[in-house]
């Protein structure tokens, strides 16, 4: 009796022991399910690069933010913002984009063109995605516009060269000599001076460049142009754009209109353009890269190129070039600055 007594209790207790055993068993299999990645929210480790501080850049730089925030990626939440400023130098983009590299980031977005050119060639395993590239076959950024072949793809602000010399004319009918300074070694900008010129060829209206190379090289190009041409034309150039107070202090002082590509630079002081919205612009940015980042390849994501540009007239500035603002301009234009 005892015996069996004894044998019932041996086998309680062991079965007791089993019973406890697949419970801790049991949770932990349900921790290492929930430590899963598939099922917990990632952080995003994303690189931001531009290649200056200027309005229309920074406007850009916002709008690419607050497009992925309305696509589900929050920076402090589950997006970690790793963001460089080359300053304008060419060297610092290098830097910049093989950094990124090293880092390994789950995707690069580049700010105008030689940031972008600097990510592209240091990253090849990673999606980079660029805004503001005016000409990114040019760049040599992507084979195809709508078909993007290797890990870059973005958006591009290229407008029409001869929509902007048309608009000039309709400030100054007789318009023979219109300088631009532009910076040789921005492929945007090279660009976008041939465009002007085929337009003007046409037009019989004489191109007069300044090429320069460095930040500090914009005050001495504008004060030569100013004594060669009727007005002045500054194409998106980060470089110049970047320091446009200077060329709108040698025009002033020569009473020389100034004339510009982008919408900010009107705002600060030239008369007039056909442009974009580059917060816009940014926020389209910002949600391709979301696209990108959910898994859409990007050879499935075209480059985007603004398809409407809109005219801004800073009427103010016109005034204190003497020029007149018609009442057609003033019907057409989505905003004018006073």
């Amino acid at each position: 009796m005892r015996r069996a007594v004894s044998m019932g209790l041996t086998a309680l207790l062991a079965f007791s022991l089993a019973a406890c055993g697949n419970q801790t068993g049991g949770q932990t299999e349900t921790g290492a399910n929930a430590a899963k990645p598939s099922e917990q929210a990632q952080t995003v480790k994303l690189g931001l690069t531009q290649f200056v501080e200027h309005p229309a850049l920074d406007a850009i730089h916002q709008g690419i933010l607050d497009g992925l925030k309305a696509s589900g990626y929050e920076e402090g939440k589950n997006l970690e913002v790793d963001y460089q400023n080359a300053h304008g130098d060419m060297n610092n983009t290098v830097s910049i984009a093989q950094k990124y590299a090293g880092d390994q980031k789950d995707l690069v977005v580049a700010i105008a063109t030689p940031s972008a050119q600097a990510a592209a060639k240091a990253i090849t395993d990673k999606p980079v995605v660029f805004s503001a590239v005016t000409d990114p076959l040019s760049a040599q950024l992507v084979s195809s516009l709508e078909k993007p072949d290797a890990n870059v793809t973005g958006t591009s602000d290229k407008v029409s060269m001869e929509q902007q010399l048309q608009l000039i004319k309709k400030f100054l009918p007789n318009l023979k000599k219109l300088g631009v300074i532009y910076t040789t070694s921005e492929v945007n900008s090279e660009v976008q001076v041939k465009d002007l010129e085929a337009a003007a060829s046409k037009e019989g209206v004489e191109i007069v460049k300044a090429g320069i190379s460095q930040l500090s090289e914009v005050q001495l190009a504008a004060n030569g142009l100013t004594a060669k041409s009727d007005a002045l034309f500054i194409p998106i150039d980060n470089t110049v754009v970047s320091s446009f107070e200077a060329v709108l202090g040698a025009a002033e002082q020569s009473k020389i209109p100034v004339f510009a590509s982008d919408t900010d630079t009107v705002k600060r002081g030239a008369v007039a353009t056909y442009g974009i919205d580059y917060y816009g612009m940014g926020k389209q940015t910002g949600e391709m890269a979301a696209k990108v980042l959910k898994g859409q390849a990007v050879a499935d994501t075209p480059v985007e190129i603004s398809k409407q540009a809109e005219l801004y007239i800073n009427e103010t500035a016109a005034q204190k070039f003497g020029l007149t603002v018609s009442e057609e301009l003033k019907q057409q234009a989505k905003e004018i600055i006073k």
